[in-house]
């Protein structure tokens, strides 16, 4: 691998520097949007309950907040119900988006670095491969003319350049097609749960108006 490296010059290497930074992306993404600690299912159904006739003690809430992503947002429409029990509709309901807005922020985060790299790994792979060809034009350019007959160039000059060139190219496609994949399954991911949580709050919404009322 290292020789592969060596071959393909010095334009590989910030190529090399994305690939690694994908991988850590892919890996914090994979780790940080698990199910239950974004949106473990039944969440809400259960923090109903909890509140069936009263709103939750700040110590439940606290638990509720700890839980999960869904879990903040559910809890902040508990504690804006504990802090104002006269809270009308429209503010509580612009409380839970306000949490919906910091919880998308949060789901999403990294994802805007990823769809860089994907997006910026191929014109670096077409930087290394116009830095190849210049090499070989400069291998072709420098022989000179003997006795009337143009000499064929600088062989080792030639083969290096093509090996920038095609290298460069082959590894730029393969940190960008990788990280695009990856970037669209996350994208879908947190789509997915950002739909859990508008339903989740809405239904809390409806409960939270019927403790507000009783």
């Amino acid at each position: 691998m290292f020789s592969i490296i060596q071959a393909a010059g010095w334009p590989i290497w910030p190529l090399v520097a994305c690939s690694v930074l994908a991988l850590a992306l892919v890996i914090e993404r994979f780790s940080s949007l698990k199910s239950r600690k974004v949106a473990p299912p039944r969440l809400v159904d259960e923090a109903i309950t909890v509140s069936k006739t009263a709103v939750p003690a700040p110590n439940v809430v606290t638990q509720l907040e700890q839980n999960s992503v869904l879990g903040e947002v559910l809890a902040s429409g508990f504690r804006a119900l504990n802090a104002n029990p006269r809270i009308s509709e429209t503010d509580l309901r612009a409380t839970l988006e306000g949490a919906g807005q910091l919880a998308a922020h949060k789901l999403e985060r990294y994802l805007a670095a990823l769809a860089t790299i994907a997006s910026a790994a191929p014109l670096l792979g077409l930087l290394g491969t116009v830095i190849g060809m210049i090499e070989i034009f400069g291998s072709q350019s420098g022989s000179g003319a003997v006795g009337g007959a143009t000499g064929g160039g600088n062989p080792a000059q030639l083969a290096q350049g093509i090996s920038i060139a095609l290298y460069n190219t082959a590894f730029g496609l393969m940190v960008a097609i990788p990280s695009l994949i990856f970037w669209r399954y996350f994208r879908a991911q947190v789509d997915g749960y950002l739909l859990q949580m508008e339903l989740a709050s809405e239904k809390l919404l409806r409960h939270l108006n019927t403790l507000r009322r009783s």
